[in-house]
């Protein structure tokens, strides 16, 4: 029964440590990248509508590859839009999400990443693009220059 028990935790701690740390508040995020010398990566996405948003998903954030590169260097801030009865989010962080909108994606595109000084500063945009975890993750970095 212990060992059971055993694997099943380690399954579990695997597993989390795999996955992307995503921050949904601005303010912890602002406070991480300040503690930890790192610059913000904010990413709008529909995540159940906006078919640009998943393959982004799928081929950059979701891959070890970036993972691995990100973790030193970004905290990784999502503003997610989505438009499913079931996916749908709290009324706070709903709010949250749309006062971010107002100030850093006045123009509603999807998906569109901002990379952003500890101070809420924007150094950068992007979108969705055809290409390695590795070149993407290098554009965001150039922003910091």
């Amino acid at each position: 029964m212990k060992i059971k028990l055993f694997i099943i935790v380690f399954a579990f701690m695997s597993i989390q440590s795999y996955s992307q740390n995503w921050q949904t508040d601005f303010e912890t995020s602002k406070q991480l990248a300040s503690d930890e010398d790192k610059i913000i990566v904010l990413v709008f996405q529909g995540s159940d509508w906006c078919a640009p948003c998943i393959k982004l998903d799928r081929e950059i954030w979701s891959t070890q590859e970036f993972k691995d590169l990100a973790s030193d260097k970004f905290i990784m801030l999502q503003a997610d839009f989505p438009r499913r009865k079931n996916n749908k989010l709290s009324a706070e962080q709903q709010e949250h999400n749309n006062k971010l909108a107002e100030t850093y994606n006045k123009n509603g595109y999807f998906p569109f990443v901002v990379v952003l000084d500890s101070e809420g500063n924007q150094l950068g945009s992007l979108g969705y693009e055809k290409t390695t975890p590795t070149k993407y993750f290098e554009k965001i970095v150039s922003f910091e220059n």
